[in-house]
């Protein structure tokens, strides 16, 4: 891996990828991958990369792990930790934090707090809170109201219990765990987050997530991002088939968004990582991460010429930016040719 360190100053992000993804075309690894050791030392040589982003309970498990194992592991590939990510197990299938039954939301309460404890020992910023159980498939299984009640007061409890950690909840409208996801869009999110109302709560937002829920990933993220609730951010592609999550590659199928997502990146001024969750099922999976970093970089370059070349607040250089005019006036066809002279050039 690349040391984040000796990336050009200039570039402002480091960037993580899907550690499962590493158990992929297993024929090109010449170790073994039946360990997260493994899986982490095959991260290790993605050039670009800078952090591991780790499942709770399933790659870090404190029955089978030790926080400076996993250190130690990081440390031999030139790795860190980026973020600790919620996997609830299937036992959960009535809900994590939203499960009507009190036992098993308390349960899920404490695994999540367990989770960001070991964020904290592997010395990474967030915790990001995904569940594939928290919600529901037909029409009148679920009280709406308290379902988003025990949310909003489990949600609260683990921002206090962990008051140094930035907790993201990454929404996901449909799964095949859960047809209705309790937050399913990105509108639904910040309503939780202003309602959770503590200053650790954000989040994190998913390229292909907001796909699926009919949004522009772009204006997902100025939504978000104007209120400084944008913590993390994974990225992919895919083609909306209905209730499909295709992870491709980033940009690969919609550029001109991967584009806008950078613009609006840029003007929110977004200061967490990138982390790619992608899918990569036939391709090698270490040059698969190495195409999505040098991907971001670029669509990152053109968004920085697309929305005002010369534009750096740090060092106190500002100029106009032609994007900014023509979106004053809504000229779809203007931005549209300035976007194909680039694809020209």
């Amino acid at each position: 891996a690349q040391n984040v360190s000796s990336l050009p100053a200039a570039f402002p992000f480091q960037f993580s990828s899907r550690l499962n993804s590493m158990k992929e075309r297993a024929e090109l690894w010449a170790g073994p991958l039946d360990d997260v050791h493994a899986l982490v030392q095959r991260q290790g040589g993605i050039e670009g990369l800078g952090l591991v982003d780790f499942n709770f309970p399933q790659h870090i498990h404190p029955d089978h792990h030790k926080p400076d194992e996993i250190l130690r592991s990081l440390g031999e590939a030139g790795l860190a930790a980026g973020a600790v990510c919620l996997r609830y197990p299937k036992e959960f299938r009535a809900g994590a934090l939203t499960n009507p039954n009190h036992e098993m939301q308390r349960k899920a309460v404490e695994m999540t707090k367990e989770a960001g404890e070991w964020a904290v020992a592997l010395g990474a910023k967030h915790l990001i809170v995904w569940s594939a159980f928290c919600g529901y498939d037909y029409s009148l299984q679920c009280d709406y109201k308290r379902a988003w009640a025990r949310l909003v007061e489990s949600f609260r409890e683990i921002c206090d219990y962990l008051p140094g950690l930035k907790i993201s909840l990454e929404f996901k409208p449909t799964d095949e765990n859960t047809r209705f996801f309790i937050v399913p869009s990105t509108g639904a999110a910040v309503c939780l987050v202003e309602e959770v109302s503590r200053e650790n709560m954000g989040i994190c937002l998913d390229f292909g997530h907001c796909l699926m829920a009919g949004e522009n990933p772009a204006q997902s993220v100025a939504f978000v991002g104007e209120r400084g609730k944008l913590f993390a951010l994974q990225l992919n592609d895919g083609y909306q088939r209905l209730g499909a999550e295709d992870g491709m590659m980033f940009g690969s199928v919609h550029p001109h968004m991967a584009l806008e997502l950078c613009v609006w990146l840029r003007r929110t001024k977004y200061n967490g990582h990138v982390y790619f969750d992608t899918f990569p099922r036939n391709e090698d999976p270490v040059k698969e991460a190495e195409y999505n970093i040098r991907s971001f970089k670029q669509f990152w370059k053109q968004a920085e010429a697309l929305d005002g070349i010369g534009v750096n607040e740090e060092r106190g250089v500002t100029s106009s930016s032609s994007l900014l005019e023509m979106q004053s006036h809504h000229d779809a066809l203007a931005i549209l040719e300035k976007l194909q002279k680039y694809t020209s050039d």
